[in-house]
């Protein structure tokens, strides 16, 4: 066997290994190291009348734990006409046990009790928001809504769950969200007394406005508008 022929081989061997680890870039490059998770989806009603209620909420925030009985009563009256959304908003700097809400709320939606959890959170406000730990009461409201515990620990600590609560804060702070709880309705950031009247209101014009319209499955939570939201919690 030639030199020449030695050389030649060993050159077809370091190119053809070079495209090895080339092709493997790519292959793992596709593996982003960000999250990628979009905001949450967390919807409830039938939506007949394609009309949306989002509210960006904070699980510590007095505000929305008074505001929480009021919208579970307008969901009720309204369920089959509209949907309604709920994405985390956590305010941290003046709420520190906030975030921590939002997590057992979505450690709980990963295994389908996300609105039991939800619930629960504002209906045990006053018993867990004010603990320098509320990792306990969760645990113990993850053991009464019948959920795998264990599970849900590690749900709780995951990436997983950080990054969907962050997603949420991203697609809020893009609308200018500075106050819990802010509402939306079909886009529109609105102004709502405490009352579920004052929803009935907004609620009933937007449907009237509607009639007639395509039903939509809500795909986000609105958009910039010039009305005020209820600036109740701020940073």
């Amino acid at each position: 066997m030639s030199k020449q022929f030695l050389a030649i081989l060993v050159a077809i061997v370091i190119i053809f290994a070079g495209i090895v680890i080339v092709s493997g870039n790519k292959s793992s490059g596709n593996g982003s190291t960000s999250s990628g998770s979009g905001a949450t989806q967390h919807v409830e009603g039938q939506g007949q009348a394609g009309v949306t209620l989002v509210e960006y909420g904070d699980y510590e925030c007095p505000f929305c734990g008074q505001y929480a009985p009021i919208v579970k009563q307008v969901q009720a009256e309204f369920n089959q006409q509209i949907f309604f959304q709920f994405r985390n908003f956590p305010l941290t700097s003046i709420h520190p046990n906030a975030f921590a809400g939002a997590r057992a709320a979505e450690a709980a939606g990963l295994q389908n009790k996300f609105w039991e959890m939800h619930d629960l959170l504002y209906e045990q406000q006053n018993q867990w928001s004010t603990g320098s730990n509320p990792t306990p009461f969760f645990n113990q409201y993850a053991q009464a809504l019948g959920l795998n515990v264990t599970q849900f620990k590690a749900d709780y600590a995951s990436t997983k769950v950080n990054d969907l609560i962050n997603a949420d804060m991203a697609a809020g702070n893009k609308l200018g969200i500075d106050a819990t709880p802010t509402f939306y309705l079909d886009g529109k950031k609105i102004n709502v007394g405490e009352s579920a009247s004052s929803f009935e209101t907004l609620i009933n014009a937007e449907l009237a406005r509607k009639a007639g319209k395509t039903t939509t499955a809500p795909t986000s939570a609105g958009t910039t508008s010039q009305t005020t939201a209820p600036a109740q919690s701020k940073q």
